[in-house]
């Protein structure tokens, strides 16, 4: 998922690293966002910048304990999809469009595809199962680009453990280039050490035999350079407006609680 970093010096590090990135943002009045660290790394007590969204008379998912909820309004009216073979279900809201689409190529047999798009048919989200094994993407250390968690919530769902994981998370990343680009998945892959990576994998690992499994906008958030095509990932010209789509926009709070909702038939 994120760099894993020693324990004794975890929460310095990422507290320095923010504040090396916050310190060309616009604070347009609201202050500094709360950035979090590593989940695996997080001294008790500490916080992410979101959480979980409350659960709703619609049954939505729990907020972990402690935990605050987002500060983006969720949609009134919910619906669950389920595809066909009903090895996956998620909810997400009334008027948004889930489609089941041809599996990918290399995927195990029995894959699901699925796309989520909102009422005016702009992608938000793909669902894929059965996916190959992921292979850590690799760069020269002076080409790895500094990233922080903007969120990461917790989420139970089918995995596989082992060297370079962490328990699956709900996560928004932001990863630093010409502009700051951030997207949002489930994941349970370390992204580097040092808060710096090549890429950061939104996949998780699933159980033996059933492959990996990935739920989010890009399967891998990337520092891309000016001449490529961002979308769909998100764009930011600074930490605070990433801060504010995650703390502030619907559109988050929506995505968040959809993932949230994820269940995997093992």
């Amino acid at each position: 998922m994120t760099g894993i970093l020693s324990r004794r010096t975890g929460v310095a590090a990422v507290a320095l690293l923010a504040a090396s990135l916050l310190a060309g943002c616009s604070s347009d009045g609201k202050g500094a966002p709360a950035w979090t660290v590593e989940p695996s790394t997080a001294s008790p007590g500490a916080s992410s910048a979101t959480a979980a969204p409350s659960a709703t008379a619609s049954g939505g998912p729990s907020a972990s304990p402690g935990a605050t909820a987002s500060a983006g309004a969720t949609a009134s009216a919910w619906k669950v999809f389920t595809d066909p073979a009903k090895k996956v279900s998620f909810e997400l809201p009334q008027d948004w469009i889930a489609q089941s689409v041809e599996p990918a190529k290399g995927t195990l047999p029995g894959a699901v595809k699925v796309e989520v798009k909102d009422a005016e048919g702009t992608y938000l989200a793909t669902l894929q199962t059965g996916l190959p094994e992921a292979t850590p993407a690799t760069c020269a250390p002076a080409a790895k680009k500094s990233y922080v968690v903007v969120s990461s919530v917790p989420v139970e769902l089918p995995h596989s453990g082992g060297e370079g994981t962490i328990s699956p998370h709900v996560v928004f990343r932001v990863i630093q280039g010409y502009r700051f680009f951030g997207s949002y998945g489930i994941t349970n892959m370390v992204g580097g050490a040092d808060s710096k990576a090549c890429q950061l994998q939104n996949v998780v690992r699933g159980l033996e035999g059933k492959g990996n499994y990935s739920f989010s906008d890009v399967g891998s958030l990337k520092s891309f350079a000016p001449d490529e095509k961002v979308a769909p990932a998100k764009v930011f010209d600074t930490l605070d407006q990433a801060a504010d789509y995650v703390n502030e926009g619907s559109e988050f709070a929506n995505v968040q609680r959809m993932l949230m909702s994820l269940e995997i038939k093992n």
